[in-house]
């Protein structure tokens, strides 16, 4: 099963146009898809505008991979189940978003195992092919606890390392003599 979701804000059309034309051949596949403030509709995968904290958690679980946003609480939850993740970046220049901080983001993220960046159409359906045509291993819970700590790690650095621009370091420093 194949977990689509993009959160709340703009809508992320192209994400699910690419993602249903990709579904258009391969009619087999579970697609369940959290639409947010979208109005797009499918005949080849499950809409949801809204999925509940525990809901979303559940599809997590269930799915064989998971095709997100940028967003940060889509990709730590699914390194929190293990699960592969292919991410397309919101882009401004399409009125999926106000800035370009979800590029940043990938473009930060994108060396990390089980993360896979994609910024079209052509690119969702390889990853996916591949995603999905990928024998899961047998891995053993201390590989999965490495992996985890790999990702985590990767995605901590990025963040710290926003953290300590000279502009916050320096408004970091007035707000403490304050």
């Amino acid at each position: 099963m194949i977990f689509a979701t993009v959160g709340t804000q703009l809508p992320f059309d192209r994400l699910f146009n690419s993602l249903d034309t990709w579904a258009e051949t391969r009619s087999a596949q579970e697609i369940v898809a959290q639409t947010g403030t979208s109005e797009f509709q499918s005949s080849r995968m499950d809409v949801r505008r809204m999925i509940d904290a525990p809901s979303f958690r559940s599809l997590v679980k269930k799915a064989d991979v998971l095709v997100a946003h940028a967003g940060m609480g889509s990709i730590l939850t699914a390194i929190e189940y293990a699960k592969p993740v292919i991410i397309m970046p919101r882009r401004a220049e399409f009125g999926e978003h106000r800035n370009d901080h979800q590029m940043a983001t990938a473009e930060n993220l994108a060396h990390l195992s089980n993360l896979r960046v994609v910024y079209s159409a052509a690119m969702l359906e390889d990853a996916l092919d591949e995603a999905l045509n990928t024998r899961p291993v047998d891995i053993q819970h201390d590989q999965i606890s490495q992996t985890h700590q790999s990702l985590l790690s990767g995605i901590q650095d990025f963040i710290f390392a926003e953290a300590q621009t000279p502009a916050r370091a320096h408004h970091a420093t007035l707000a403490g003599s304050v």
